[in-house]
């Protein structure tokens, strides 16, 4: 199928694999992780608060950029696993997951600006696309100003699915935010906005 004049086609890797446990949310079809695996018993959320560290005045250190980017692991993991069953049970990944947010996001999002804020192969996003739109989860159509433009939004049943998986996340995110408190949610965003490339960062702001 061609999507716009480029042509492009998307693929979905497997998820990967992980010792940390995974525990069942009864009333969804999202998993919380235990942290049984990391530190070898079970600990609470207020529990491991209180043993993290706050940050050194040198935190430009190695061991200082070390905990921060192993964090960062572990956050990817943990937010990648909170819709992984989900996801499997319709055939579909991480990459058809990031395309779905990011078309809702930016309703009749070009191809082009879609790979940008993707960041993967034109040949990659073409099948992931694909997949989407024979799903009946993407919707395309001509662009108004350039009709050589595939402009996406998402279906109904993609609203749906990307709202299930948006609630599985905020599960994850809310608790962490509430923890945490608004000073570090600001702080925290600086980071993210400090590692993103400018060029995204003008994409989000669109």
């Amino acid at each position: 199928m061609r999507l716009d004049g480029e042509g492009l086609r998307i693929g979905c890797g497997a998820v990967g694999d992980s010792g940390v446990l995974l525990h069942r949310s009864p009333a969804t079809s999202c998993y919380n992780l235990g942290v049984e695996g990391l530190y070898g018993r079970r600990q609470t959320r207020s529990t491991m608060a209180t043993a993290i560290a706050s940050a050194s005045p040198l935190f430009l250190r190695e061991p200082e950029i070390r905990r921060g980017m192993e964090l960062m692991y572990f956050a990817q993991s943990t937010l990648a696993r909170s819709t992984e069953e989900r996801l499997s049970a319709l055939g579909l990944g991480r990459a058809h997951h990031r395309a779905l947010y990011f078309i809702a996001r930016h309703p009749d999002l070009t191809v082009s600006a879609l790979l940008g804020l993707l960041g993967i192969t034109k040949q990659s996003l073409g099948r992931v696309l694909n997949e989407l739109v024979e799903r009946n989860l993407v919707e395309t159509r001509v662009g108004e100003r350039d009709r050589r433009q595939r402009l996406l939004r998402l279906s109904q049943a993609g609203k749906d699915l990307e709202g299930d998986l948006f609630e599985c996340v905020r599960q994850v995110w809310a608790q962490a935010y509430a923890s945490a408190g608004q000073n570090a949610v600001s702080g925290f965003w600086a980071v993210l906005e400090g590692i993103t490339p400018d060029e995204v960062l003008k994409l989000l702001s669109v």
